[in-house]
């Protein structure tokens, strides 16, 4: 049943009463015609194959149309057993002419897999995870594999009930891109040795496969490029300092800092959020505390969007007088003021790769944990680190 509902201003005088009602019945019957020829749609007379266009059509029914047995119609559209050619071009053209689609749910209590893919994931206002999610649901349509996403959208969330959901979907295997599972002891008793699981981060338990970068070459890699660029007093910005990868970026930039006989004092460290307010904020600290810092990495691109707001604020001239890297090479970073030197990380095809292997170990129907894939990251040069360009 449809309720229309029709809202109006009351007019003063019997002529506007009048053309108001004169309104609703042509609506009336205009309503009335369109509901009259609706229902003739159904009091037409149908041939049996339109019947079977109007529903969803089986493999029996194209069986039947086709004059073969169910078992020859399921051997051609699995693409299986021996059939000749002229029959298999007569069954797959009567499937196409009535529009068959095959049922995933059927397929899956032959083959005991769903050909889906959980995803667990963080804050999927992450330009990092959303991009894992773009090269990973990629790489699994072209496997003819499809997704269930849940997002935990903080350290709040119940992890067990988000893992428990995703079993209860019979998934054929899990993704994890989300830093804080790494502590959860519910990953490791809800997931271990019931399926496949492959991660971009480390989770408690010797159950998952890893499929990332070089976290510490990371830091290393940004140490490196301050120091080649001339740069002698260096601070960091980390991002949480509860998730492994801020610590490895902090250990490998505190190594090549340290071998090149550049301390990393405790007052030129300063923690993050990941996001542009905190690198804001963590700079105009570190730079109370220390004036004379030259340069700093910022952990990931967005703060150090912060960090060049901060150093321009405080009227520090980039690069010349403090330098800044970030990491991820977000599309932004290039028209940042100065363009921000960066450290790419390709995670589109960490995504695509982290699907290749999940769907390796599903057709191996292994839980052992594969040897980590770490895929490598570069430098992105630009302004920001270029001392004497501007």
């Amino acid at each position: 049943m449809i309720h229309l509902v029709e809202r109006s201003t009351t007019y003063s005088g019997c002529g506007a009463a009048v053309s108001f009602t004169r309104i609703l019945r042509a609506r009336t019957v205009i309503f009335s015609i369109a509901y009259i020829e609706f229902t003739m749609l159904f009091l037409v007379e149908r041939s049996p194959k339109e019947d079977l266009l109007m529903k969803r059509v089986t493999i029996k029914q194209i069986a039947q149309e086709a004059g073969v047995s169910y078992q020859i119609v399921s051997k051609v559209l699995n693409n299986q057993g021996r059939v000749s050619e002229e029959t298999r071009e007569r069954i797959l053209g009567i499937a196409d002419e009535l529009g068959y689609v095959p049922s995933r749910i059927a397929r899956s209590l032959v083959s005991k897999r769903t050909k889906t893919l959980g995803f667990v994931a963080g804050d999927l206002s992450n330009y990092f995870i959303t991009q894992f999610i773009v090269g990973a649901e990629q790489e699994a349509r072209q496997q003819d594999h499809s997704f269930i996403v849940i997002s935990l959208q903080n350290d709040a969330s119940d992890p067990k009930s988000d893992l428990s959901l995703l079993m209860e979907q019979h998934v054929d295997g899990v993704l994890l891109a989300a830093p804080q599972l790494e502590s959860s002891s519910e990953v490791e008793t809800i997931l271990a040795g019931k399926l496949p699981v492959v991660s971009i981060h480390p989770v408690s338990g010797d159950f998952t496969s890893i499929v990332d970068s070089d976290q510490e070459e990371i830091g290393a890699q940004a140490g490196r490029h301050l120091i080649e660029k001339g740069y002698s007093h260096i601070a960091t910005i980390t991002g949480t300092l509860k998730s492994r990868a801020a610590q490895l970026r902090l250990k490998g930039m505190r190594h090549v800092l340290e071998s090149n006989r550049i301390p990393l004092p405790d007052h030129l460290i300063a923690e993050g959020n990941w996001d542009a307010d905190s690198g804001y904020q963590a700079t105009i600290r570190l730079l109370r505390d220390d004036p004379n810092i030259d340069a700093i990495f910022a952990q990931n691109d967005l703060m150090a969007m912060g960090v060049l707001h901060a150093l321009n604020d405080m009227n520090y001239r980039v690069p010349d007088d403090c330098g800044v890297i970030g990491c991820d090479d977000l599309p932004t970073s290039s028209h940042a003021i100065p363009p921000l030197s960066t450290i790419r990380i390709p995670v589109y095809e960490t995504g695509q790769r982290a699907v290749q292997v999940l769907l390796g170990k599903i057709e191996e129907e292994s839980m052992r944990p594969s040897p980590a894939i770490l895929l490598p990251t570069r430098i992105v040069a630009r302004q920001s680190t270029m001392k004497g360009s501007v």
